[in-house]
């Protein structure tokens, strides 16, 4: 069967340092390009992810550090990664939930322009938890009557993803060959992750909220009128750069609605009241119960 396309679609796979998407890097990406004509190109490269491979994640991958010393960097070919992929959709095994996040962490890492607006995630692994809940190996096996040699090769991984999903669509009649509705059904949770390692999310009135925490539920203008300190919080600490870029998009918005505000009101700036000063006061300590996570 063939894919109803109408803009291309990459399949991809990730094999990495680690597990951590904020700190770990990458070592091998596999891409499948599909165009809607579908005419099939691919990309396959080794990086130097310019720090020590696990040892467990060398164990799965077989990837080592000496495999890889001599490859370019992430910083060397990233533009080119970014080119090959252009504006397709974006798919994979997992990968809502760690090569995508992982992908735009060192995009944004390396100030690559890479933009996620008006992609489509398709997560394949979503649809087979969902339908028969097994591994890759496994559902390559079940849909298609294959065994997956070079499991763990980021180039195999990412072929065989795309081949499930077409024996998916083949096998199941409420999967529709449709990249918009494959978006929704692969997305997971209440609330629809809009930074993918699921921090943030989208309300059923397509606002953007905080989605952990002791804010969870909240959108983040609810939040920045209760707590202006929160995001910066979030901004200065351990959070994935593409969870802070949209949590700083979000602010300055708030920040430049708030002054033009002001100006139309023709109000001159006048001196802070004492209430105004105990508030400013009330914040910064809010920012430094965030940072050190204790109460003063």
């Amino acid at each position: 069967m063939q894919l109803n396309l109408k803009r291309p679609i990459v399949f991809f796979d990730l094999e990495t340092t680690g597990l951590n998407i904020s700190r770990d890097r990458i070592v091998e990406i596999g891409i499948i390009k599909i165009e809607p004509d579908q005419k099939e190109t691919s990309y396959v490269r080794r990086l130097n992810p310019e720090m020590p491979i696990s040892e467990e994640s060398q164990a799965i991958h077989g990837i080592s550090n000496e495999d890889v010393k001599d490859c370019p960097t992430f910083a060397e070919v990233g533009h080119e990664i970014a080119g090959f992929i252009g504006d397709a959709d974006l798919a994979g095994y997992n990968s809502n939930k760690f090569d995508i996040p992982l992908l735009i962490e060192q995009f944004l890492t390396h100030n690559i322009d890479f933009s996620m607006d008006g992609r489509k995630f398709i997560d394949v692994q979503t649809i087979f938890h969902k339908m028969e809940q097994r591994t890759l190996e496994a559902a390559l096996r079940f849909y298609c009557d294959q065994e997956l040699k070079d499991a763990h090769s980021a180039e195999a991984d990412a072929k065989a993803t795309y081949e499930v999903l077409k024996a998916q669509i083949d096998r199941y009649k409420e999967v529709e060959n449709d990249m918009d509705f494959l978006h929704e059904f692969t997305m997971t949770g209440k609330y629809r992750k809009i930074d993918f390692v699921g921090r943030l999310a989208i309300n059923e009135n397509e606002e953007i909220i905080y989605n952990f925490g002791k804010h969870k539920g909240k959108t983040i203008k609810q939040v920045f009128d209760e707590e202006p300190g929160y995001h910066r919080w979030i901004i200065d600490n351990d959070f994935p750069l593409y969870t802070k870029q949209i949590v700083q998009k979000e602010t300055d918005k708030l920040i430049a609605a708030n002054r033009k505000k002001k100006e139309k009101s023709g109000k001159p700036q006048s001196k802070s009241s004492p209430k105004e000063d105990k508030e400013a006061l009330s914040n910064k300590l809010d920012q430094l119960k965030n940072k050190f996570n204790q109460n003063v």
